[in-house]
């Protein structure tokens, strides 16, 4: 079976979607172009920024249909990432809380795409 590891965002602006997450992932994306940013992640994991403006075929899709999850190595970095994130500005939808399956908070990107960071309880999937 294939595994998923590439993820496209439709975005308003993938020049400003681009900065944006070059800021949050501290890592420069590895192509750039008016209508499509590309960022390479660790073990290979991609993550695509194209333009909704311009997406073959079009989408009818916008943000918060979904979420990137982004896995942390503690609870402590949950709240730390989440201190940082309000810090920059993000819209933060769900404060650090504990649900059935770890510590995690959810915050928006510029294109409404929902950001969650989690961190999973022991014996939890994750």
């Amino acid at each position: 079976m294939t595994t998923p590891n590439f993820v496209i965002l439709y975005v308003d602006s993938p020049e400003k979607s681009g900065a944006f997450y070059a800021s949050l992932l501290g890592r420069e994306p590895v192509e750039s172009s008016p209508t499509f940013v590309m960022f390479v992640l660790d073990k290979g994991f991609k993550l695509g920024l194209w333009s909704r403006h311009t997406v073959e075929p079009a989408a009818a899709a916008t943000g918060g249909g979904g979420e990137l999850v982004l896995a942390v190595e503690s609870a402590a970095a949950v709240d730390a990432t989440h201190i940082d994130w309000s810090g920059r500005g993000l819209n933060i939808l769900q404060a650090p809380t504990d649900l059935d399956f770890g510590r995690t908070f959810v915050a928006l990107d510029p294109d409404s795409h929902r950001l969650r960071v989690y961190w999973p309880f022991e014996g939890a999937q994750g």
